[in-house]
């Protein structure tokens, strides 16, 4: 009963932390957001104000005799739609010519629409024409543009002023909040940890610098054998690579870990974010990715209907935190944490080079760079373990070794474990920093690059022998 009650407890503070850590997180990342909105609205305003005052200052620039490349420009287009809206005037009579044969009427018209073309120019150039009285315009003009610094400079300096004060104000508000939040997490973590007991079964299965281990896991369909007590571990951190022939197993492998298929036999054990080991085998397949387990597919699994920043938002549902009702009546909650979440879709495709794809549909693009979106997808959720399936499958050389930088820019800039299946040697002899080779779902070795390239019986199994 006791074991019953602790492991009640613990289920519920592990997802306090969660709830905590994820409050914390949408706090960080909402401050800078907010405060950058409030510097566009000042923005927004002056540039409104100064395109105002420069429509004020046309009149009296032009009297001064300050005709700029605008003003230039402005006349020259009146005057090419006038010339514009005679020729289609004189075309029209040409034809009224032709099928009347009056050429009196003809010059006549002629005449007239030309003396209204004149007229008209004749009032563009006095409209963009200086004053008669140069020096009063000029000082007209000064004094407009004096007066129209001072009202620029006077509503700059309030608005910074009220910039300044709300940023000061929501800076200590949200750190305030932060501080309490950190020390409700502390506590709650604490608590957590009491619940740990020094003789847990788990802890003795997995080592504490290992993120994932197999423990003989078999798979069988039927009298086949497609994984066949294979073991292995992946330490945090690393960039781990499953090789083998195809049929191997090594799909098979990926759809056990995600929980895609109900291992025959053997365990999968990992540690999440809170370093508590987990038996994966308890888990159902919707839960996994909420232990920090994300996977991509041989094939591209994109929504197709969707541009590539909206892809990337669908993936990040998972942590939203605004339940049913907040959604349903558009709360200022779900505004806010779309906002953060379009924010962090951003800066992902910016990492990933991906940025000036955001508004494009994913048919048609490269399959070089729908390989990069897949990848840009899966750290929307912030995965401790990324599982990439063929990850070069159908890419050139160029896209090969962009997705060698790629991989490695992922593993050091965000923290993850990668570990993938690929076929590609030069690919996996390249990024990764472990390598186990398996054939007919049974190891054979594993090692690092080096030591795997100089395997006989890998190249015996895999690279065709000496």
């Amino acid at each position: 009963m006791a074991k019953m009650i602790d492991s009640i407890l613990k289920y519920y503070l592990m997802k306090q932390i969660d709830h905590l850590e994820t409050k914390i997180a949408f706090l960080s990342e909402y401050q800078p957001i907010l405060i950058e909105g409030k510097k566009a609205i000042l923005t927004s305003k002056l540039e409104k104000l100064a395109f105002k005052q420069k429509h004020q200052l046309l009149p009296y620039a032009i009297q001064a005799g300050k005709i700029d490349d605008y003003l230039k420009e402005a006349k020259a287009f009146e005057i090419k739609k006038v010339e514009e809206k005679f020729f289609w005037s004189h075309r029209a009579l040409k034809q009224s010519l032709k099928r009347n044969q009056n050429q009196a009427a003809y010059d006549a018209s002629l005449a007239s629409i030309t003396s209204k073309k004149d007229e008209n120019i004749i009032t563009i150039e006095a409209k963009y024409a200086a004053s008669s009285n140069l020096q009063e315009a000029i000082q007209a003009y000064e004094l407009v543009v004096s007066n129209q610094k001072n009202e620029f400079d006077q509503l700059k300096t309030r608005l910074e002023k009220n910039y300044d004060v709300f940023a000061t104000n929501k800076k200590q508000l949200l750190e305030t909040k932060l501080s309490k939040l950190n020390d409700k997490l502390q506590t709650t973590m604490k608590q957590f940890h009491r619940f740990k007991s020094a003789d847990n079964q788990l802890e003795s299965m997995i080592e504490p610098d290992t993120l994932l281990k197999l423990d003989n896991l078999s798979m069988h369909f039927g009298g086949l054998k497609a994984v066949d007590e294979l073991s292995f571990s992946v330490k945090k951190g690393e960039i781990f690579g499953l090789i083998g022939p195809n049929g191997a197993g090594k799909t098979t492998v990926f759809n056990c870990i995600t929980r895609f298929y109900k291992a025959t036999s053997g365990q999968i054990y990992y540690r999440n974010h809170l370093n508590e080991p987990l038996n994966l085998n308890q888990f159902v397949v919707h839960n996994v990715i909420k232990e920090g387990i994300v996977r991509t597919f041989q094939n591209v699994e994109l929504i197709w209907e969707l541009p590539i920043l909206e892809n990337l938002l669908v993936a990040g549902h998972t942590l939203y935190r605004t339940g049913f009702i907040g959604q349903l009546f558009n709360s200022r909650r779900i505004k806010r944490e779309e906002m953060i979440m379009r924010q962090k879709a951003l800066k992902i495709l910016s990492d990933l080079g991906l940025l000036a794809y955001q508004y494009s549909y994913p048919i048609g693009l490269p399959y070089g760079i729908l390989k990069k979106i897949e990848l840009a997808r899966t750290l929307m959720v912030n995965p401790q373990l990324i599982i990439l399936d063929e990850p070069a499958a159908g890419l050139n050389d160029a896209e090969t070794n962009n997705l060698a930088h790629t991989i490695k820019k992922i593993r050091d800039d965000y923290q993850a474990t990668i570990f993938l299946v690929e076929h590609d040697m030069g690919l996996v002899m390249e990024i990764c920093d472990t390598v186990c080779a398996i054939s007919f779902g049974k190891k054979l070795a594993i090692g690092t690059p080096k030591e795997i390239q100089s395997s006989k019986v890998v190249r015996e199994a895999y690279l065709g022998g000496e």
